[in-house]
């Protein structure tokens, strides 16, 4: 496997998901089919709550689960609200805690009907559920089946076993009750108010206390629903408590969230009938297994893979054929992959390597961490280091990016987020939600991936560090160095996500991206090992690089020299036919050893790994599956095969464990006599596991050995190899009008360290006999211009042609290679990262498809009353001015120029007079005004402010009335009576914003269309550009949305004559990009003016100017005959 295994430990059940509800088709445009993969699905919130913010889509969700349990509870109650069960009742049954005797009633019966419809596939298919809820393996049907039978048996239980889990209950109700005493800050569940967060932590503080201290149902017997569940957790509630006029209650919180429960069902209810159904497949499997299947599926069409469901387990997932073979051919690729908080879990890289192969072309993924180790003294800044390499460069090799990576700001507000972490010194948590998209997709007038290639050398360097940077903490030297004494970093050595077969897996998607060469991924891989073999800074590679190059072997990654000799057919071989480099070893440990070692709870889940030990030598290997169960012998003794009989009841069985790990064979025939080796399961060795297992295991913490020639518990098995590649991305820069000539693939270059991307180049190679002429004959020079943020164009005697970038480049700063006599033009130009000038600042804001702005129904949105600003005051207030940076804020006070921020500072502007929050009237109607000519080109009608609770955020509902001559000659009368009696507020566009605002308006547009389509007459496909045009005075927008949605223009008489030609629009904060850059200054980091220290203990200001800080009053002194005159001038 191709994570770390983690012996099982105290398992948790998730009943219920940890963060507010969100919408999966966010990004899709309306009326795209959505065929949607959802990886570590949980509850079901976010499917019901997407699906009540949508309504005509139709698409096909695959929900997948760790476990049996949550797919067997989801099933239970889509299919209840199917049924029209009463809220309350379904309520209870899947949140509340214990249930009453006739909701437990009504649970048996619906599981009586639900075991009736699932005698067989068949009679499932047939029932009234059978249509849009499918399950995609046979495995998990009949779990599901045998989680619905446990539920109708719990009350024939015999005596003992129902005591069991009452005491169970007993024991978590006594725990709990001691974690959430009065003094406990619980904070988590808060976050579903967003911005009103504050408001709303003691309530539910409350809520968590008393639902974990009075008792949890569970499926499963016992009681091990995890201790942070809250039942309130799924629901928004920004809404309840910026509108409330008196502080909520805890039962107010209730039904609001019971109310948005029973709106989702509704919706979920008329969606299973309705024409453009939603069908939903349930898929119980660890999530790069799952993901690992699709890619054999796709790839053989054999719905029969060789892939355990997940550790710990020994079934193989094979989906369904009715349903993943020809005719019906259910979705094994998809446009949008949610992985939940996974990468807490299982590592951002691992969840990259294994999705990306199923995105459709320009398909979305969405990651989220929830976990913040608190190794880096900023919670924001974490994500960015999870990937070990730059940003920038590494989304080169992958194809996608983090979107507001690239546009530099995002449409959802995570500033709460920031305010928990930065002053609640025990939070170990940080939301943090990530849109991954390809950078070409941003570029609307681009349709196609360039091919990329880099310098061998280079690449192989880039590569040889990431490895580095993942592996080095291995080793114990290399970790004090890098942490110290530190204490959670210590604690966080144990959760490791990351082994040799992980990375083998990220060089082959590399590979695959890059389209590389058999040459040239040779020579990219001699300067890999070259630097490895060389290396002498982690001496525990050495340990492993067997189990590395295996896994280069195994799935034909590369294959080092050693690989391409024959071996000895000796002792365990002496009867095969041939021996291959790759055997799979296969340990049988005895059950009592393992209850000796792990019959503590409080051992935790400890890294097992296998290992073969000689008299001399010593080598790791970390990809091991384990499964509890019995091997027996069924091959002969030149053809060995096993067969192994699954102990359903795992670590609760009676069976010992068996576990099996690749390696090569060289070791056993090449380096010492196979009776001198010993087959070992140890427990890695970091700081946590060496305090706690060396004193019973020893310094080497073996768990068992058994001798490789002992039969009964080593079996010695041929491993095939994979030649399965994963799919190469459908480059196709030939696509590209080749007016001047043929064009090469884009060569990357980077910078000295070997870690920044720093130069692009393409060669146009002149064809074209004009060009030929007029370049290499009469000299011209070849003119060339940034036309979007991927694309320049170079043109050659009026003779043009694009270059397409893979990502946004700085057009300006190019510089050209001509070469007459060769004929040929070589364009290098930089990428343009975040911050910087030109690339996505030439089109900020792009659609068609809303691309860096998320997609909202305005009608599902809750309005907000400001009706009283100075309540209002208090939040939205501080949640607007979030928006800009610390950077963008200095920028604003030193009246320096930036596109972006002169943008937020007039959305600001607009919503603070819209509400009046600042004092004086509330403005409802705007014109955009540009302060160097005095010009108005655009009026916004300000209806209605609503919550955008799933974005953590406000949305103007609003109209945008662009202003042409045409209109105001023929509405001039209604227009003037606007201007005198409409109560306009002009607000100043600065240098060059006007042009913003044009790319804005029609993203803002966009992303609020619900009721309407672009038409095939649409302008914007007609003269091929979004906006239409950056020109005042002019529309930026196409016609497909005028007079669309207007109805609250008609309320207002002097609003009414222009709803025909005013489109609508959801304006909402643009925020700053937390990982990127801060928000606020950390208190902490500032420090004494004179010695630099951080206080002694505390930091003091001048009390006068209040501008420096000082230890004490001896720095202070120092200082001040030099402050004296700079504390006088600032007063």
């Amino acid at each position: 496997m191709s994570q770390p295994l983690y012996w099982l430990g105290k398992y948790f059940f998730y009943a219920i998901g940890n963060t507010p509800a969100i919408s999966l088709t966010r990004d899709l445009s309306p009326r795209t089919p959505a065929n949607i993969l959802l990886l570590g699905c949980g509850d079901p919130r976010n499917v019901l709550f997407s699906i009540y913010n949508e309504d005509e889509r139709s698409g096909a969700l695959t929900c997948t689960f760790v476990t049996y349990e949550v797919a067997a509870r989801n099933v239970l109650l889509l299919t209840m609200i199917i049924d029209n069960t009463s809220l309350l009742t379904m309520w209870k049954i899947f949140f509340d805690m214990k249930i009453d005797r006739d909701s437990h009633s009504k649970l048996i019966d619906h599981c009586k009907k639900l075991r009736q419809y699932s005698d067989s596939e068949k009679a499932w298919a047939d029932s009234p559920y059978g249509a849009i809820i499918k399950f995609s393996t046979l495995h998990t049907f009949e779990q599901a089946r045998h989680h619905w039978k446990f539920y109708l048996e719990m009350e024939t239980l015999p005596a003992d076993r129902r005591k069991s889990i009452r005491d169970a209950f007993s024991k978590q109700l006594k725990d709990a009750t001691q974690m959430f005493d009065s003094k406990t800050t619980v904070l988590s569940p808060a976050r579903a108010a967003g911005p009103l967060m504050y408001k709303a932590a003691s309530i539910y503080g409350e809520h968590t206390r008393h639902y974990a201290t009075t008792g949890v149902s569970s499926p499963r017997e016992g009681c091990n629903v995890h201790y942070g569940t809250s039942p309130l957790t799924p629901f928004h509630s920004s809404a309840l408590f910026g509108n409330a006029t008196r502080p909520p209650r805890m039962t107010d919180v209730i039904q609001a969230a019971q109310k948005q429960f029973g709106e989702w069902c509704d919706s979920y209810r008329s969606r299973a009938t309705h024409p453009s159904k939603i069908v939903l497949r349930f898929l119980v499997g660890e999530a790069t297994a799952v993901c690992g299947a699709f890619r054999s599926l796709n790839a053989t069409q054999n719905v029969h893979t060789r892939i355990p469901v997940s550790q710990w387990k020994a079934s193989m997932l094979t989906f369904d054929a009715a349903q993943y073979s020809a005719p019906n051919n259910a979705p094994t690729t998809f446009n949008v992959v949610d992985t939940s908080n996974l990468i807490d879990h299982v590592g951002l890289l691992n969840i990259l390597v294994a999705v990306l192969p199923l995105r459709t072309a320009n398909g979305i993924i969405y990651t989220e961490s929830l976990l913040y180790k608190g190794e880096s003294e900023d919670a924001a800044k974490e994500f960015a280091a999870r990937l070990f390499a730059d940003l920038g460069t590494m989304t080169l090799l992958l194809g996608v990016a983090p979107v507001d990576y690239l546009s530099g700001f995002f449409s959802r507000s995570n500033t709460h987020e920031i305010f928990l972490n930065k002053f609640i010194s025990s939070g170990a948590q940080f939301h943090q939600v990530t849109t991954w998209k390809s950078p070409t997709s941003s570029d609307v007038s681009v349709d196609i991936q360039p091919l990329v290639i880099f310098d061998n050398i280079q690449l192989g360097t880039f590569l040889w560090d990431m490895y580095h940077k993942i592996f080095e903490d291995e080793d114990a030297m290399n970790f004090l160095k890098k942490y110290g004494p530190s204490m959670t970093a210590i604690a966080n050595s144990t959760k490791i996500h990351y082994n040799r077969e992980s990375f083998v897996l990220f060089l082959k998607l590399t590979r695959s991206n890059l389209a590389l060469s058999a040459e040239d991924w040779g020579a990219v891989m001699e300067r890999f090992l070259q630097l490895q073999e060389g290396d002498n800074t982690m001496p525990m590679d050495t340990v492993n690089r067997q189990d590395f190059h295996s896994y280069l072997y195994r799935h034909n990654v590369y294959i080092v020299p050693t690989y391409r000799e024959p071996l000895r057919r000796i002792g365990r071989f002496s009867e095969w036919p041939s021996v291959p480099h790759l055997v799979r070893v296969v340990l049988t440990v005895p059950r009592s050893v393992l209850e000796d070692v792990f019959k503590d709870s409080n051992v935790g889940t400890p890294i097992l790994q296998c290992d073969l030990r000689g008299s001399w030598s010593m080598n790791a290997f970390s990809a091991v599956h384990a499964a509890f169960g019995r091997v027996s012998s069924t091959g002969t003794k030149s053809s060995p095969r096993i067969a192994f009989e699954e102990d359903k009841d795992g670590w609760k069985g009676r069976s010992p464990l068996v576990v099996s790990f690749t390696m090569p064979t060289q070791l056993l025939v090449n380096i010492e006599p196979q009776d001198n080796l010993m087959v070992n399961l140890s427990i890695r060795s970091t700081g946590p596991t060496a305090i706690m297992f060396t004193q019973k295991l020893g310094i080497n913490l073996n768990v068992y050995s058994a001798k490789l020639l002992d039969g009964t518990q080593v079996e010695v098995l041929p491993e095939p190899v994979s030649h399965a590649a994963f799919p190469t991305p459908a480059f196709s820069t030939a696509l590209l009008p080749r007016r001047i000539g043929s064009c090469g693939p884009i060569t990357v270059s980077l910078d000295e360290e070997c870690e920044i991307a720093s130069c692009f180049s393409s060669r146009i190679n002149v064809e074209n006999p004009a060009v030929v002429q007029s370049f290499g004959s009469q000299g011209v020079i070849p003119d060339v211009k940034q036309v979007s943020p991927c694309a320049v164009r170079v043109t050659v005697s009026s003779i043009s042609q694009d270059i397409v970038f893979p990502y946004p480049v700085r057009g300006s700063d190019h510089r050209l290679r001509l070469a007459r006599k060769s004929l040929y033009i070589e364009l290098l130009v930089p990428p343009s990262g975040p911050f910087r000038s030109e690339g996505m600042r030439t089109r900020p804001f792009p659609i068609v498809q809303a691309w860096n702005i998320h997609y909202l129904n305005l009608l599902r949105l809750p309005v907000l009353n400001c009706s009283r600003p100075k309540e209002l005051f208090e939040w939205l207030n501080p949640h607007i001015g979030s928006m800009m940076s610390t950077r963008e804020r200095k920028l604003r006070k030193n009246k320096e120029s930036d596109a972006l921020m002169f943008v937020k500072d007039t959305l600001h502007a607009i919503m603070v007079r819209a509400t009046g929050i600042q004092g004086g009237k509330a403005r409802r109607l705007f014109s955009l005004m540009d302060a160097a000519t005095s010009n108005t080109d655009t009026l916004l009608f300000i209806n209605d402010f609503r919550f955008d609770q799933s974005a953590h955020t406000v949305v103007c509902d609003a109209f945008v009335l662009p202003l042409t001559h045409e209109l105001m000659n023929k509405h001039n009368g209604p227009f003037a009576k606007l201007v005198s009696k409409g109560d306009m507020e002009h607000v100043q566009l600065m240098e060059g914003e006007v042009a913003s605002w044009k790319h804005l308006i029609p993203a803002f547009v966009e992303r609020c269309r619900v009721s309407w389509i672009h038409t095939e007459n649409c302008e914007y496909k007609t003269q091929g550009r979004i906006p239409l045009t950056e020109e005042i005075e002019r529309n930026p927008l196409c016609s497909c949305g005028e007079g669309k949605d207007v109805e609250g223009m008609l309320k207002n008489s002097l609003w009414r004559p222009f709803a025909p030609f005013a489109t609508r629009i959801g304006l909402s904060p643009l925020f700053a990009v937390t990982y990127l850059e801060p928000i606020m200054r950390d208190v902490n980091a500032r420090r004494c003016w004179i010695c630099r220290g951080k206080g002694k203990p505390k930091l003091q200001e001048c009390s006068k100017c209040r501008k420096v800080r000082y230890c004490g009053a001896s720095c202070q002194k120092k200082d001040w005959p030099a402050h004296k005159s700079k504390c006088a001038k600032s007063l």
